[in-house]
């Protein structure tokens, strides 16, 4: 393993709970139903979202005052000591912010006009500014991969000097814009959504915020390698071969110097579309064939679009922390149209050394990464 950096500390929020410990505690209980039906979006139609029901702080400069921001002030108060912790190490001129987002805050620009509000990279700009740094910052939007890419994006100015820590965070609040364009694919489901089954019938919007201390050493997890690729198959429809999707899941193992054996559990992209879990079967089996345990969180939280590689990534962290396996949760009919994987079909204690992290966005946008402890 060559440039890895460590995950030293690390927060999340979404449906499941207030904080990443929370979070996993539910995310064990495979019989609760964290989600809210929602009958004030779509006229006429009620979802199933993934809404967080907390009560956020304020944000007083107009600017930044947008749900996004108020979820990652959420977290940044949480990790108060810790980031002021890492400011005295470092000085304000050597920490840099990434951020994973998709929609910032497009529902509060329709009300406010203030075009602040809907350019994606006002979480990020937030964040440097609430701190105080004085570093390089920036957001990443490459749909629902981007909560992966930020890691690439960190290990990238810290190799290189740019950095010597940076904070990666990954952000989406409910918003009418996804909902709608879902709905208008046809694949937004009134029920939970239900992955790699033969009845599965489209997705679960969620909402959540995950941040992240990432430095070059350090106490915590080793982000091992990654990978990268893009389809150019289609805007909207992934590959169903899932060839790209393979080949990066096989450049994160090549950067970790792993074989296919040595990964123990895998979180998957898992939305369940038609089209998506076709794919995505096809990349896993076609590089651990059925033997890796594997399970997807979202019928858990919903997929939490440019959060939600971040929010999995905090999963899987807690994972290897607490050396247990999250269950996949569905209706227990597989659809044996598609390669067969081993779901895990109930949380189980083992082991575990690594874990893989997929994400896989619209236009093509594929993303692999692996986690193992230090």
């Amino acid at each position: 393993m060559q440039n890895t950096i460590s995950i030293t500390k690390y927060e999340a929020i979404c449906n499941l709970g207030n904080s990443i410990d929370e979070i996993f505690n539910n995310a064990l209980k495979s019989d609760n139903d964290f989600f809210t039906p929602v009958d004030s979006i779509v006229k006429g139609e009620t979802f199933p979202l993934g809404k967080i029901n907390c009560v956020l702080p304020e944000i007083t400069e107009e600017d930044y005052n947008i749900r996004c921001n108020r979820l990652l002030l959420y977290l940044l108060d949480k990790l108060d000591k810790d980031i002021a912790v890492l400011k005295e190490k470092y000085g304000n001129n050597r920490i840099g912010v990434i951020v994973a987002n998709t929609n910032s805050g497009v529902d509060e620009y329709e009300k406010s006009g203030n075009k602040k509000h809907f350019e994606i990279g006002n979480p990020a700009e937030f964040i440097k500014k609430h701190l105080g740094l004085n570093s390089f910052y920036a957001s990443v939007s490459t749909a629902c991969s981007s909560g992966i890419k930020t890691f690439s994006t960190a290990q990238k100015l810290i190799n290189k000097g740019i950095c010597d820590a940076v904070i990666v965070a990954g952000v989406d609040a409910l918003s009418k814009l996804p909902v709608f364009g879902f709905h208008s694919l046809e694949v937004l489901s009134k029920t939970r959504t239900n992955p790699f089954s033969k009845n599965r019938n489209g997705i679960n919007i969620g909402e959540a915020a995950a941040i992240f201390i990432v430095e070059k050493e350090g106490a915590g997890m080793i982000i091992k390698g990654m990978g990268e690729t893009s389809d150019a198959y289609h805007a909207a429809t992934p590959d169903p071969k899932g060839y790209e999707a393979s080949r990066a899941i096989q450049m994160a193992l090549k950067n970790a110097e792993l074989s296919p054996d040595a990964i123990d559990y895998i979180n998957l992209h898992g939305t369940g579309t038609i089209s998506n879990d076709l794919m995505e079967a096809n990349a896993i089996y076609n590089v651990f064939g059925g033997c890796t345990e594997v399970s997807s969180t979202k019928p858990l939280t919903g997929h939490c679009l440019g959060a939600a590689a971040s929010l999995e990534t905090a999963l899987c962290c807690e994972v290897l922390k607490h050396q247990t396996l999250l269950p996949h949760i569905y209706d227990g009919e597989y659809d044996y149209a598609l390669p067969e994987l081993n779901l895990v079909t109930k949380p189980v204690h083992k082991k575990v050394d690594n874990v893989l992290c997929t994400s896989f966005g619209f236009g093509g946008t594929n993303a692999a990464l692996i986690l193992g402890r230090r």
